[in-house]
């Protein structure tokens, strides 16, 4: 399912909040949960005006039929031509720096046609307390450069971007045919050095079987983009989506929002690989026993729906001789992951502060003998 740029018939997001004192752009406080404005200090708080409850999509209705207006939106964006990230710019925006891998980019005026976001997932970590989450974690990393710590403590602004991400729900029935393997020994005779030697034999008496187990799978959640590497976006998990909130925009006021660019199709797919596995793990619990084999698998899925939500990182991307170093914190609950570069001095140093213990040791138990 994709939405074709040039349909015009949902009028371009901007996502802007002007104070009411003093006219400057309001931005969304993790701290207070209230819209701030950073010139004159005033406070907002955000608008409940629709439904608290997040609703969930039918997918078979997604992919064989157009959406209501009322269900997409277009929003300005531009896509890097490095790592082909496309993120949300204001409207006065017309250059910039992309967020995922600090290559220069220009805006264009181009607009993109989406779903909607049904729901966020706020940031709970000012961009200070981020920096300190990733200025600990660089602390940790042994032979990095000096650099990236100072960088952690005085560098660049970190970047809030809203990641968007898919959920799915469905209800599975699967049957399998396979078997139980139940372990059993034999005791025989050895002789070893003219002495005899009693040995356990390990065998497996295998049973046919066969069964049926369900599993309802509730928010299997996909990444819905490729700006970042998948296994550092994996690791910021678990994410707390029970604090899930219905998508307003004034969440997203004073961060950026990149756009899906795995359509639902794909994101479903990787969910049936997912719920596949763990409907094998089901499965060879209920055989049961010792070992397991399992033949056959048929299963069924009803009920699949789906949401577009967006989750919170903090991002800074780092350049060290000429290559981007890319680290990513959870905007929820602080854990960092990211790439690393080496400091080849220090490992050099550490070789040589090596070379000089063994030296030692060696001198010194040379000397005892």
């Amino acid at each position: 399912m994709a939405f074709p740029a040039e349909d015009t018939a949902t009028p371009t997001q901007e996502h802007r909040f002007p104070c009411d004192q003093c006219g400057a752009d309001l931005r969304f406080d993790p701290r207070t949960g209230q819209l701030s404005c950073d010139h004159c200090g005033f406070q907002a708080a955000l608008r409940e005006d629709g439904p608290h409850a997040i609703s969930e999509l039918d997918y078979q209705r997604a992919i064989t039929e157009d959406f209501p207006d009322n269900e997409v939106e277009e929003t300005r964006v531009v896509s890097c031509p490095n790592c082909a990230a496309q993120t949300e710019f204001d409207a006065d925006i017309h250059a910039a720096e992309c967020p995922f891998c600090a290559t220069p980019v220009v805006t264009d005026t181009g607009t993109h046609r989406h779903l909607k976001p049904k729901g966020a997932l706020p940031f709970a970590l000012t961009e200070g307390d981020a920096r300190a989450a990733m200025g600990k974690w660089l602390g940790k990393l042994w032979f990095a450069p000096g650099g990236l710590t100072e960088y952690a403590r005085k560098g660049r602004k970190m970047s809030g971007i809203y990641v968007p991400y898919w959920t799915f729900d469905a209800d599975t029935k699967t049957q399998y045919t396979g078997q139980r393997g139940e372990v059993y020994y034999t005791e025989h005779t050895v002789m070893v050095d003219g002495k005899r030697q009693t040995r356990r034999k390990q065998h497996v008496r295998w049973h046919p079987a066969r069964g049926r187990v369900a599993r309802f799978f509730d928010d299997v959640l996909i990444m819905a983009s490729r700006g970042l590497p998948k296994k550092y976006t994996t690791a910021l998990a678990p994410w707390d989506l029970s604090r899930l909130e219905p998508y307003s925009p004034e969440y997203l006021a004073g961060f950026r929002a990149e756009g899906y660019t795995v359509e639902l199709t794909d994101g479903f797919s990787e969910a049936r690989d997912y719920m596949d596995r763990v409907i094998l793990r089901d499965v060879k619990f209920d055989i049961g026993g010792d070992r397991q084999r399992v033949a056959s698998l048929d299963t069924s899925i009803a009920d699949v729906t789906f949401k577009h939500i967006l989750l919170p990182v903090w991002l800074a991307a780092y350049k060290y001789r000429g290559k981007t170093y890319r680290f990513v914190v959870n905007g929820q609950t602080g854990k960092v992951e990211g790439e690393r570069p080496y400091s080849a001095w220090k490992i050099a140093f550490a070789v040589v502060l090596g070379l000089i213990a063994a030296g030692i040791i060696g001198y010194i138990v040379a000397q005892n003998q």
